[in-house]
């Protein structure tokens, strides 16, 4: 393991500060830091936003174990992990999603088979939830990481915005569009491993929207959704290489337009979104946008309906 990120509290931020006073650790200042501090090879920041620590370096699993889960966090998890969460450890796919709270941008769902093996192995590397890592070149090499693990299956599914905007009309649900391609996931990785007994992902929608978008090979897996779900290995993983597949094609359609695609649903995005539709004619962002978001609507008023209440879409 050569790196560790956990969310903290303030006093548990302070705490952390006068722990690494104690240690011997040097301070220097870094951006976007309460504060940074280093000792031999082994690096700790502590983040703003948050605030979250990330530690790197040589000797990451023998601070976490050894001085920040017991004098800090007062938890004992690294290393501990199949004894706290032993499903985890067994057969099953993880699915999860990226991009469907951004304007700009396709839906992906990605999925990852894991066993017992495969999960340590991935835990070894310093997988997690993609939430937690703020880093792009740090989600592209995981990525490479999990789809170069032994044993590893993993499949993605990417909805480019034209036929995503498509399957939004025909569903009139984004909860339905996310259960059929979290189907379309599963199918295809029980192509791959058709004895698979369990697929899990995070609780978005009635387990029944998945399990009637799924044909034949999946009729028997068990369909299971849960609060958090991206605690478990498979799940991050699959939202890691969801990510990745996302940022990719922002970057690359940014570049073939001349413009920056940003994330999520900013005034940045808007801007960019009104220009794009003043070059090229608002029908030009159902190439690169969802169009039932609220942004299409206030830019383009005619040939974007408003999006219904809010309390009908997924919370």
């Amino acid at each position: 393991m050569n790196s560790y990120t956990h969310p903290l509290t303030n006093e548990q931020a302070a705490k952390l500060r006068a722990l690494l006073k104690e240690l011997g650790f040097e301070f220097s200042p870094k951006e976007y830091t309460l504060f940074f501090a280093r000792k031999n090879k082994l690096s700790v920041a502590v983040y703003e936003k948050g605030p979250k620590v990330l530690v790197q370096g040589k000797g990451v699993g023998e601070f976490v174990q050894f001085e920040l889960e017991p004098k800090i966090l007062g938890e004992a998890k690294l290393g501990y992990e199949e004894v706290h969460l032993p499903e985890m450890f067994e057969p099953h796919f993880g699915v999860d999603e990226s991009g469907k709270g951004d304007f700009f941008g396709p839906l992906v769902i990605s999925g990852v088979y894991v066993d017992r093996g495969i999960a340590h192995n991935l835990l070894d590397a310093g997988v997690q939830d993609s939430k937690r890592i703020g880093s792009d070149a740090r989600i592209r090499a995981l990525a490479q990481v999990i789809r170069k693990t032994p044993g590893g299956l993993v499949e993605t599914v990417l909805i480019g915005p034209r036929r995503y905007n498509e399957l939004y009309e025909k569903f009139g649900n984004l909860n339905k569009l996310l259960g059929w391609g979290h189907a379309r996931v599963i199918e295809n990785l029980l192509e791959k491993k058709p004895d698979c007994p369990r697929s899990l992902s995070d609780q978005f929608a009635d387990a029944r929207v998945i399990e009637q978008s799924l044909l034949r090979h999946g009729r028997k897996i068990d369909i299971e959704q849960r609060l958090r779900a991206e605690s478990d290995i498979a799940v991050a993983a699959a939202s890691i290489l969801a990510r990745e597949a996302f940022i990719n094609w922002l970057e690359r359609r940014g570049r073939e337009l001349g413009l920056r695609l940003e994330r999520g649903v900013s005034a940045n995005v808007k801007e960019t979104a009104k220009k794009l539709a003043q070059i090229n004619g608002s029908q030009a962002l159902r190439e690169v946008a969802k169009v039932h978001f609220r942004t299409a609507h206030e830019i383009a008023p005619n040939d974007y309906p408003a999006p219904p209440p809010r309390e009908n879409w997924r919370r």
